[in-house]
């Protein structure tokens, strides 16, 4: 940290309440750095305030300027706007605070500003500032007040300010509680109750009751008390729209607005605990702290990223754990199962691979090379999808959900048992999928390419080409880094799925579809019923599938135009391709080293696809989830043991 180079003489000589705006707050930031200089010893900082105070009382000049500084600062800086609005976006909309916050990121700002909230992240820009601020002992603080800003008759201006503070929020809370985005969703108990209804009105009782000089404490209290009623029946309304999110899909920019209403709801209690204290001084301090760590907060785009995406991670991990439910294989005849699907799998993806090449044989620039090359592995996995076949890298994004689910239910060591044979049935299903998509698309790769060779009287490849292609499969070259990147776009094609998904359920497509005038006019009651159906049941392998024939042919391409030299490899993809290139070199690729280093090059192809993207995927539902304080050593260890005790458990039912 930059320490001041400001010392208390100093400051107390360039006390000017005549000074100009901007320089009036240049005096506070840098009294402020003053203070924070001792970090992070937060006994010194109390004690320079301390000083502070100390050579106010010694000098009555400085004193009479730093009066007259405050009345002016508060007759230009209206502090309720800090109170009120700090943290909190100003339109409740997602993407316009987060350009706020970039904003605040990239953009510095000036002192010379009538702002509160501008101002007060200039001047305590640190969170060890929020250290201090809750250091400061009731004393100090009365002392502070009564040098600053002296007694005076009726209620105070902190008192109307906070009065103003809590006015201002009420109005945002039943804004944002009146809007149809969050009435609708609310249950209907909550709707006939009419929490929102009424929360103006007890805000102003609680004005009145502040304001006149002849209050009770009685009527003060019962006014304070149907306030926080209010608040907490605002509140529990405002939950039950999250119970409607389970059947009916998540948004993040609704998520953004039910936080900021919660925070909202949660300010307007804090302010209400300074406004009824005996010692409105004391909760002051900790109320600055409190904002000094929502300024740290509102700077960060990753936070507000974090904060509003965890329910839309967990609705799409969800969606992702259903489906990847399918692909776990538990006893021997869903293992067949399993294998006989990955067949079929890897006879189509024999036929995309000869697709491929021709592809490549058009000489195409790599832009319209790699779009045509991604929907031709698009429509391949689509077909697949259809056929009810399988493609092994496919699956470990969506099986890590249903993993990570099981994971908060691991209280004793029977249920790290059951979790460890999920892993064991987990595994054994990859192995399972992978052997049926290899042992497959090598041979009908080969035997397309000899008929290709009997009707045209050509390989597929030349011999320069095949050697090219087996060259690049190697072991020995990138493509280790090429088959972990691969898993990455496998992770991603799995988020965009779960994302498409959630937005169809949102959206309410399927009742779109089955209901709407126009379009049952169109295809006629039935027909629009079954695709409705039919798309709700298939919308998200469409866009897995389709996201990933794209990426896994534009990737490339695009990472070529910035000369990154990136390339995927699929271990389905790459063992079509050896077996095209075999055609090509005869029985002489058996004697071929750069054959043999390509099929060493498959297992850890494989392995690569599946682990990164299982990993990816299980760590973003173990977030979703909320998974913390699992005792990861045990489990851990219980699959150490099963494969001390049952190795061959992992690999075959």
């Amino acid at each position: 940290m930059k320490r001041s180079v400001y010392d208390l003489p100093r400051l107390l000589v360039e006390l000017d309440p005549q000074a100009d705006l901007a320089h009036r707050h240049l005096w506070l930031i840098h009294m402020l750095q003053w203070v924070r200089a001792p970090a992070p010893s937060t006994d010194e900082a109390v004690a320079r305030v301390r000083q502070f105070l100390d050579a106010l009382e010694a000098d009555p000049d400085a004193l009479a300027r730093m009066q007259a500084w405050w009345a002016r600062f508060i007759e230009t800086v209206d502090l309720t706007t800090l109170l009120a609005d700090f943290g909190f976006a100003p339109r409740t909309a997602f993407f316009s605070e987060l350009n706020v916050r970039l904003r605040y990121k990239l953009l510095p700002s000036s002192p010379e500003t009538i702002d509160a909230s501008e101002l007060f992240m200039l001047a305590l820009p640190d969170e060890f500032d929020a250290r201090w601020l809750n250091a400061l002992d009731s004393a100090l603080l009365l002392r502070l007040r009564e040098l600053v800003s002296p007694p005076q008759d009726g209620p105070s201006y902190w008192q109307q300010t906070l009065l103003s503070a809590i006015t201002y929020c009420a109005g945002q809370i039943l804004s944002t509680g009146f809007s149809p985005e969050l009435r609708l969703r609310m249950s209907e108990s909550a709707r006939d109750s009419q929490p929102f209804h009424a929360l103006i009105h007890d805000v102003e009782n609680l004005r009145v009751e502040v304001l006149l000089a002849l209050r009770t404490p009685d009527r003060l209290e019962a006014a304070e008390q149907r306030l926080r009623e209010r608040l907490d029946a605002c509140r529990a309304a405002t939950a039950t729209v999250y119970s409607h999110f389970e059947s009916e899909g998540i948004s993040v920019g609704l998520v953004f607005r039910l936080r900021q209403l919660r925070e909202r709801i949660v300010r307007v209690r804090r302010l209400l605990d300074c406004l009824a204290s005996d010692r409105p001084a004391a909760e002051a301090a900790p109320l600055l702290a409190h904002l000094v760590t929502v300024a740290a907060e509102r700077r960060s785009v990753r936070a507000l990223f974090s904060a509003n995406s965890s329910l839309l991670a967990a609705k799409v991990t969800e969606r992702s754990a259903e489906t990847g439910e399918h692909y776990i294989t538990r006893n021997a005849s869903e293992y067949r199962a399993m294998v006989g699907k990955a067949a079929g799998g890897g006879t189509v993806m024999a036929v995309t691979t000869l697709l491929k090449f021709a592809i490549a044989a058009l000489a195409l620039s790599a832009f319209w090379s790699g779009l045509i090359s991604g929907i031709n592995y698009a429509l391949s996995f689509v077909l697949i999808q259809m056929l009810h076949f399988t493609v092994a890298t496919k699956q470990p994004a969506m099986t890590a959900p249903a993993m990570a689910a099981k994971l908060k239910d691991l209280q004793d060591q029977d249920a790290v048992e059951d979790f460890v044979s999920e892993v064991a049935n987990l595994t054994r299903s990859q192995v399972a999928a992978i052997l049926g998509n290899v042992l497959l698309v090598l041979p009908v790769a080969l035997g397309l390419s000899w008929l290709f060779l009997q009707a045209f009287g050509h390989p597929p490849l030349d011999v320069a080409h095949a050697n090219q292609v087996l060259d690049s499969l190697s072991l020995l070259g990138p493509s280790v880094l090429f088959a972990a990147f691969t898993g990455v776009l496998l992770f991603a094609s799995s988020l965009i799925a779960g994302w498409v998904e959630n937005a169809f359920v949102l959206l309410r497509m399927e009742s779109v579809i089955r209901y709407n005038p126009s379009i049952t006019g169109f295809l006629g009651d039935e027909r629009a019923d079954r695709w409705g159906h039919f798309l709700r049941k298939n919308i998200s392998g469409f866009a897995a599938n389709i996201s990933l024939g794209l990426m896994l042919g534009l990737v490339p391409a695009f990472a070529s135009f910035f000369g990154l030299g990136l390339e995927v490899r699929h271990v389905t993809l790459s063992a079509g391709q050896i077996g095209v290139a075999s055609t090509t070199l005869g029985m002489e690729v058996l004697h071929n080293s750069a054959f043999w280093w390509a099929m060493a090059m498959l297992p850890f192809n494989g392995a690569l696809n599946v682990i990164v993207s299982f990993l990816l995927a299980f760590r973003l539902a173990l977030r979703a989830h909320n998974v913390s304080g699992v005792d990861r050593t045990r489990i851990y260890r219980a699959i150490r043991a099963r494969l001390r005790r049952a190795p061959l458990s992992f690999f075959k039912p």
